[in-house]
């Protein structure tokens, strides 16, 4: 069970979401974006991430 876990968290999918997820809180933090630039940024990637991940659940 943990295998699978951690089979589907080193996805490219979910390898990329970690990845614009750091940045982004990387560059909200250096103050190089704005607070409500980074809110629309991760709200769209984790949006996408969780649809996607509930649509192959449904399938």
């Amino acid at each position: 069970m943990m295998k699978e876990r951690l089979e589907k968290l080193l996805s490219v999918k979910s390898l990329i979401t970690l990845a614009l997820c750091s940045v982004f809180c990387a560059l909200s933090l250096r103050g190089i974006i704005s607070g409500d630039q980074f809110l629309t940024v991760f709200t769209v990637v984790i949006s996408f991430y969780f649809g996607t991940q509930y649509e192959q659940k449904s399938k």
